[in-house]
């Protein structure tokens, strides 16, 4: 886990909090760090409420303590004394900022940032494959685009406000909107936060290719995985299941069947029902279209 601390200058130092927690002492963290914090208050934490009722572990219920331990640190090494997070950390800033009153009499601060959330209550930004990274080497900038193109009807416009620079008064004129007008919006979120991120190129290359899934455009800005001739068997053909597995779509063939069994697997429009489908060389000569579920595309290409 990593810190990041801004200077006066603008620039800003990543560090490592290994650096000082590996070398700690249980009994000098019992001593020195436990004595100054009360478990009464610990429990009455939102944090800890809410994981108590499922259980809390020993190692959960000592993260205050570590987390509070690194802001001390981040103090006394380069004079940090503010500390960003979500709300859902409040509680463990609050005991860092306290960590340093108690043990260097000096005044330390907290600012949190509200979690987006969806219109269930869950955190947004996590994905059956895991979360959504503005690196494009993680999360390519069309299923960046994807991913906010397909936010609930609920979180759309939370989503604006809260993410992007457009005029409020704009926003709030799509309060009035209703069914396929809110797909508007959902594309206007979506190229904004693209533009931002990987810039108004990207931006315009994954709109572009986003409908050109549905209009039969040009889809040649869309992700794309490479076949080559070791992918086929002898006798040149390749399964659905590997093929979702080789386009990075799942992250095993059990789950590609789960998808296919479910219904949740498309080439080219066409669900794909049976597991055992195979296809040739030739088949990859046009834009091949694999889909799967609402969000996940992959132009298949054979080098």
């Amino acid at each position: 886990m990593s810190k990041f601390i801004d200077f006066s200058d603008g620039k800003a130092l990543m560090v490592n909090n290994a650096d000082w927690l590996l070398d700690l002492n249980y009994i000098d963290v019992l001593r020195d760090v436990g004595a100054h914090f009360s478990v009464n208050n610990m429990l009455r934490a939102e944090c800890y409420k809410q994981r108590m009722e499922k259980g809390l572990s020993f190692l959960e219920f000592n993260y205050m303590i570590m987390q509070s331990y690194d802001f001390y640190a981040l103090y006394q090494k380069y004079g940090c004394n503010m500390q960003f997070g979500g709300d859902d950390q409040w509680s463990n800033m609050l005991g860092g900022t306290e960590l340093i009153r108690r043990k260097l009499g000096k005044d330390a601060y907290a600012m949190t940032i509200t979690l987006l959330l969806n219109s269930e209550g869950k955190k947004m930004g996590k994905t059956q494959s895991g979360a959504v990274w503005l690196d494009p080497n993680k999360t390519s900038p069309f299923d960046f685009y994807q991913y906010w193109r397909n936010v609930d009807d609920a979180d759309v416009l939370k989503c604006l406000r809260m993410l992007t620079f457009l005029p409020l008064e704009q926003i709030d004129e799509m309060d009035k909107w209703e069914g396929s007008q809110l797909n508007q919006a959902k594309e206007i979120l979506a190229f904004e936060l693209t533009k931002m991120v990987h810039g108004e190129e990207e931006a315009n290359k994954a709109q572009a290719s986003a409908r050109a899934l549905f209009t039969g455009g040009n889809a040649d800005n869309m992700p794309t995985a490479n076949l080559t001739d070791a992918d086929f068997n002898e006798e040149g053909k390749i399964g659905i299941l590997d093929l979702m597995v080789k386009a990075e779509l799942v992250t095993s063939k059990a789950e590609a069947r789960r998808g296919v069994q479910q219904g949740g697997v498309t080439v080219n429009g066409e669900k794909v029902n049976d597991p055992f489908t195979f296809y040739e060389k030739g088949d990859f000569s046009e834009d091949f279209i694999l889909k799967r579920g609402k969000k996940n595309f992959r132009k298949i290409v054979v080098l």
